[in-house]
């Protein structure tokens, strides 16, 4: 085992007689020959006195921080300001409220709607429904007749939709063999050039009822059988498709092109004016003449949409759509 060495012995009386003998006089020349006592209680006065101060920095320094702001927290943005030294040193006043934000005021009002009522009942000789969609608010506007008409072939914007959305939900695919080509070239004939062998194929792959619950998932009673919608209903689902509500942004956008230079474009786009964008599809059957559109100019889009039935052929009747676009336009742009 290491030795450390003897231990010391602070038990011994000879050790502290010596340690007293030699502090003890050096002690009494430092005091003056004060006696143990009256040190003892001069030392003690001392200790108080300094406790006491400790005490009274230690209060005060609680009040201070008492009162202080909090420091930032760890979340707190990099770089934001402080508070206090903001006001000066002062409490810090409560922020001032966030201004609510007004949202544009709709160009659709009283002055557009008495000129569509105007283009309406100077054409009295047909039935004439009108619908527009601001798509910023999404309130439909409703003119002349808002019943049901027989929607002709702008009901193939629902069938394309319809057979978009099973291909998004994985039970369908734009690929797939479809007739002599592929089911995506059939929804771009069926829309651009209007093909009802196309339409045939597409309605029968998305079948009779899928096609019926897709449109009442947008609040559309739509029976098949007689594809019948009025003015306000077609508007909703143009309104619907433009707002990305329908499809995924990238077949919202090849939907949209095919609504582009379509085979039939002397009603709504050939009174639409320079710089106005124009998706549409117009429909013509048994008297129904319609065209089912969506306006667009810099960040403003608007659906308009115009269903008619009459007598007349679709020449004389095109004035109806221009005249109403033209005021529409105008209105609106």
């Amino acid at each position: 085992m290491e030795s450390w060495g003897p231990g010391r012995h602070y038990s011994s009386g000879r050790h502290t007689q010596e340690a007293a003998r030699r502090t003890g006089p050096r002690l009494l020349r430092f005091t003056g020959g004060i006696r143990p006592q009256f040190l003892i209680a001069l030392v003690t006065v001392l200790v108080l006195i300094t406790a006491g101060a400790v005490y009274g920095t230690i209060q005060a320094r609680d009040r201070l921080d008492a009162g202080a702001a909090p420091a930032a927290s760890a979340s707190a943005p990099a770089g934001a300001a402080d508070p206090l030294s903001a006001a000066g040193g002062g409490t810090p006043s409560e922020a001032p409220p966030t201004p609510a934000v007004t949202p544009p005021a709709s160009a659709i009002g009283p002055a557009l709607d008495a000129e569509i009522d105007a283009v309406i009942a100077a054409n009295s000789g047909y039935q004439v429904g009108v619908a527009l969609i601001d798509v910023a608010d999404g309130e439909v506007h409703e003119y002349g007749v808002k019943t049901k008409f027989v929607a002709a072939s702008t009901g193939k914007i629902l069938a394309a939709a319809a057979y978009y959305h099973l291909v998004e939900t994985g039970k369908a695919s734009l690929g797939t063999p479809m007739g002599a080509s592929t089911a995506g070239q059939q929804i771009r004939q069926m829309v651009q050039q209007s093909n009802n062998d196309s339409w045939a194929l597409i309605l029968a792959a998305v079948g009779h009822k899928g096609l019926i619950n897709y449109a009442t998932s947008m609040g559309i009673a739509y029976d098949r059988t007689v594809n019948s919608l009025t003015p306000a209903e077609m508007a909703t689902i143009l309104s619907e498709l433009y707002g990305g509500r329908l499809l995924n942004s990238a077949n919202t956008a090849q939907l949209l092109s095919y609504m582009q230079q379509t085979n039939y474009e002397s009603l709504i786009p050939a009174a639409a004016p320079v710089g106005v964008s124009v998706f549409h599809k117009y429909g013509l059957l048994n008297g129904n003449l319609h065209d089912a559109s969506i306006l667009v100019k810099g960040d403003r889009a608007y659906v308009f949409v115009v269903y008619t039935l009459g007598r007349d052929g679709e020449t004389a009747r095109a004035r109806v759509f221009q005249e109403l676009t033209t005021a529409v336009a105008a209105g609106l742009f």
